[in-house]
């Protein structure tokens, strides 16, 4: 459980709701038409700009921002420094064994192909290729979450020129203005919380999580790389633990 995020979202709503309880029933920001102009608006552009499987793919990717387990940078290289001791003492074909026990199909694809005897350069394709598939598909809840960010504040704005056009189409009452006016606002208020509390800031978190997993991702391309040219088990861990500094700058979450 990401603690931070459990925080921020419990806190941002608690501010909101306490500045408008101050100044009022919270019964003056309930509006289901508005609701329906922000939200509907924003998930029917998201649909026009998205395949389906991707938005309906959205709402499970968000899960990421509350709930994220990956395995630590240093569990990683600890696992790799002891395949390459077993690989220099009984040759490649003594790491087999670990194909069957590693959980992450990318290491053990990668650990296939390297007791296979697949070149080097090969192996290296392969593995980037898939990084760069595997990069894609995180970044596609990120970059739905931040189309939501810029949807949601345009449609409160549709909402409140509906509002305005309906209250200037009733001027003969002046004493509706004022509510109407009000109800007309609410909408700009639906889309500007929406996209400033959640889906903005969701967005730069699935950002984050993306990174990390790449950061892992390289990690193991470059430890098999060693493995299979037959690096000195130590000159890899020195290698490798480049990646930790920037790990340790941005502390994980599990």
């Amino acid at each position: 459980m990401d603690i931070s995020s459990v925080i921020g979202v419990v806190s941002g709503i608690g501010f909101v709701l306490g500045t408008i309880l101050l100044g009022g029933s919270i019964m003056m920001f309930v509006n289901i038409p508005s609701v329906l102009v922000v939200v509907g608006g924003t998930f029917a552009a998201v649909m026009i700009g998205y395949p389906l499987a991707q938005f309906l793919g959205v709402f499970k990717t968000a899960v990421k921002v509350f709930i994220f387990k990956i395995e630590k940078p240093q569990d990683i290289i600890a696992n790799l420094v002891e395949i390459s001791n077993k690989a220099r003492k009984g040759g490649l074909l003594s790491i087999e064994g670990d194909i069957q026990t590693t959980v992450d199909p990318y290491l053990a694809q990668a650990l296939q192909m390297t007791v296979d005897g697949v070149k080097t350069a090969d192996i290296a394709a392969i593995m980037q290729k898939q990084m760069q598939l595997t990069k894609k598909g995180l970044d596609v809840g990120a970059d739905i979450f931040a189309a939501m960010g810029a949807y949601a504040p345009a449609f409160g704005m549709v909402g409140t020129l509906i509002g305005l056009i309906q209250m200037l189409a009733n001027l003969d009452d002046p004493s509706s203005i004022g509510p109407k006016m009000a109800v007309a606002m609410i909408t700009t208020f639906y889309g500007a919380v929406l996209a400033n509390l959640f889906f903005i800031p969701m967005s730069d978190k699935l950002r984050g999580r993306n990174e990390e997993e790449i950061t892992n991702m390289n990690i193991i391309f470059e430890g098999i790389l060693s493995i299979r040219e037959g690096e000195h088990p130590k000159l890899m861990e020195d290698k490798l633990n480049i990646y930790m500094s920037s790990s340790k700058k941005e502390p994980q979450t599990t």
